[in-house]
């Protein structure tokens, strides 16, 4: 190796296989339904500024990993949010608007969902609200700012954010748009998957006549992993083998796979990969993820910043790429797969395997972008 043999040694902290896989693609589209997903489609892409991100092949990397090829969808391109998020929250806020100009939206968020309800909002001219933890930089809460956004800070973590926001919202009648779901808040969390999946179809036109053997995705509630998934079983007649990778301060779909039911996991210690820093899978795409991840893999914050900036030095690819400490794992995860014998033989990584990687984000918060990649 070149790339990556400087005595350096990466790692993950946990791989498990699931025990209850079985990949029903009925059963998915049940939960996320094949309209669900051609409604998403249809209205997206008709946005003003629209156009499909680029899927970039990681060919440096796929040949020291001695793989076919590496596709890694650069979501950094995404309208000018600079993420995926921009997909779901924005799309949710046009489906329960319904054209009614006088509603209030509000979200709880670790930054870019925030974005994209913001930014969703002030297209159809409407008040939004945004409730933020301690944690989230004061860039972040200023990016959604100046989208015109009223950003509210509460003190502690995410769901301590997510709990204002639902008391707030209670007593003022605003219209949450949460990418999370719980009992009897399933739908809206259906229409921000929904949005999600249009990276799957893009992808799908983008690959033309390769098939796609491994899919690697990052899982915070697993919001867009269940959005992948589903886009998988609505697009394409074959099935990859799907890995789910997580923060190992904040693996609760690992966990949740491990017994079979939703686990709550305590955080002790915020994660670089911040937008992945969740404690509980969202009900929606559990439903979807509990028999469709065939396995699941923690990391450490250790690499983060590493392939971030071998990523924005065209270390991996022909172009240089900014991807945000969110779009890392996925990356890590390959490489700690390929570099273990007996995790690469589980995964059948050959020289003829074809992986897809979610590049989730660009440098949405620039300051911490510039801080990591010159550690």
């Amino acid at each position: 190796m070149t790339i990556l043999s400087n005595g350096h040694m990466w790692k993950h902290s946990e791989f498990i296989e699931n025990k209850n896989f079985s990949f029903n693609k009925n059963k998915i589209l049940s939960s996320l339904t094949k309209e669900d997903i051609d409604d998403a489609y249809s209205s997206i892409s008709n946005w003003e500024g629209y156009s499909s991100t680029p899927l970039i092949e990681l060919n440096k990397l796929s040949k020291e990993l001695n793989l076919n090829k590496i596709f890694y969808k650069d979501e950094s391109k995404r309208f000018d949010l600079k993420s995926f998020k921009a997909l779901g929250g924005a799309y949710a806020v046009e489906k329960v608007s319904k054209g009614n100009k006088d509603i209030v939206v509000a979200t709880a968020t670790a930054g870019n969902h925030g974005r994209s309800v913001a930014w969703g909002a002030r297209r159809l001219g409407l008040k939004c609200k945004i409730f933020i933890s301690e944690f989230v930089s004061d860039a972040r809460g200023q990016a959604m700012a100046e989208l015109g956004a009223d950003v509210v800070k509460v003190k502690g973590n995410y769901e301590k954010s997510l709990i204002e926001c639902i008391k707030q919202s209670t007593a003022n009648n605003w219209q949450i748009v949460q990418d999370v779901a719980w009992k009897d808040y399933m739908q809206v969390p259906k229409f921000t998957m929904a949005g999600y999946t249009v990276m799957m179809r893009e992808i799908i036109d983008q690959i033309k006549g390769d098939q796609i053997t491994h899919i690697i995705l990052q899982a915070g509630v697993g919001g867009m992993a269940g959005a992948m998934v589903a886009g998988i079983a609505r697009y394409l007649n074959y099935i990859p083998t799907t890995i789910v990778v997580e923060p190992d301060s904040a693996a609760c779909v690992l966990e949740s796979v491990k017994s079979g039911k939703i686990e709550k996991i305590d955080i002790k210690r915020e994660s670089l990969m911040g937008g992945m820093s969740c404690g509980e899978v969202s009900l929606v795409p559990w439903e979807i993820l509990k028999n469709s991840i065939k396995y699941c893999v923690s990391l450490p914050d250790d690499d983060i910043a590493k392939t971030m900036k071998l990523l924005g030095n065209a270390s991996f690819s022909d172009e240089k790429i900014i991807a945000g400490e969110n779009s890392a794992p996925g990356v890590i995860s390959l490489i700690t797969s390929c570099e273990d014998e007996k995790t690469r033989e589980k995964l059948q990584l050959n020289k003829d395997s074809n992986i897809l990687l979610i590049g989730c984000e660009g440098d949405t918060d620039q300051e911490m972008y510039q801080k990591l990649i010159n550690q």
